[in-house]
């Protein structure tokens, strides 16, 4: 059984309780950070916590955390669940009052919880084989930039589409792809490696901005431009990128094979290079 962190304690999992009037579970009134671990150490841990800062600030919370005191128990918990390849999940919520749509009451403590979950991540199948993803409309608000945990709709899109023989699904508004359900979308043409612009329709992945040093390193040029799905099915490659992914390669998107429907060289290498920085870079 794991020992999970929640509000400056580690108790077992099934000893963590949280108040059913905490905002997280009434309105989703909450924000998250996901940081991988490799040989037991937290990748990109600084820049999940300033991203983690930022969607606590664009949704008014009161207070800010104290990143030390998070690295301790990220690191804790780590120990305690002999971790040494998966991820540190954490959550903060408003905190706990009772259910108002205004979101009037003050001096509010956050409720904040971390657990832990093994996954194999450097050496992962979908890394080695590629996935397949189909299109569906983005139905989401229109503040993806900030990291709530209002994923239902992201949820329902990647169901259907393993119920379809999909691994992922790429949401679309206006005939432009925006990213995956939990992941940001890339494709590769000639020399040149495109992803959608940063704004308040997509996340800004950790691993996304990693990833554009590590591309330049290669010899590539980033270029931050919308594509639409005719330009994913004439790339040369296409690829994922998220904190629990890396740099995976799409070898398909809906019926149609990408490239030549297997892992492309680009992708490869890239993969490899940021694997090398990030671990790196680990602390």
């Amino acid at each position: 059984m794991r020992e999970v962190y929640l509000n400056g304690q580690f108790l077992p999992e099934d000893q963590a309780k949280v108040s059913i009037f905490d905002r997280s579970l009434l309105f989703a009134d909450s924000v998250y950070e996901v940081t991988s671990i490799v040989e037991g150490k937290l990748i990109d841990f600084k820049n999940h916590m300033k991203r983690l800062d930022r969607s606590m600030k664009e949704l008014g919370f009161e207070k800010s955390l104290n990143h030390d005191e998070i690295l301790n128990f990220h690191r804790q918990l780590i120990k305690l669940n002999n971790l040494n390849e998966g991820i540190v999940y954490l959550q903060v919520t408003r905190g706990v009052f009772d259910r108002d749509f205004t979101i009037s009451q003050k001096n509010i403590s956050p409720t904040v919880f971390a657990f832990t979950q093994e996954k194999k991540i450097v050496e992962s199948e979908s890394s080695k084989k590629g996935i397949k993803v189909m299109t569906v409309d983005d139905l989401r608000w229109k503040r993806c930039d900030i990291k709530t945990t209002q994923l239902l709709w992201p949820s329902l899109a990647k169901t259907e589409a393993f119920k379809k023989g999909f691994d992922d699904a790429w949401m679309m508004r206006e005939g432009y792809i925006m990213e995956g359900t939990s992941n940001n979308a890339w494709i590769v043409r000639s020399k040149n490696v495109f992803t959608r612009q940063s704004d308040q329709l997509i996340l800004s992945g950790i691993t996304r901005e990693a990833v554009l040093n590590c591309a330049k390193n290669l010899g590539y040029e980033v270029i931050f431009k919308n594509f639409t799905l005719p330009e994913v099915e004439s790339a040369a490659e296409a690829f994922i990128t998220s904190a629990t992914s890396f740099v995976t390669p799409v070898i398909q998107i809906n019926e149609k094979k990408i490239g030549e429907g297997e892992p492309g060289e680009f992708t490869k290498a890239l993969r490899a290079e940021y694997i090398k920085q990030a671990i790196k870079s680990s602390i």
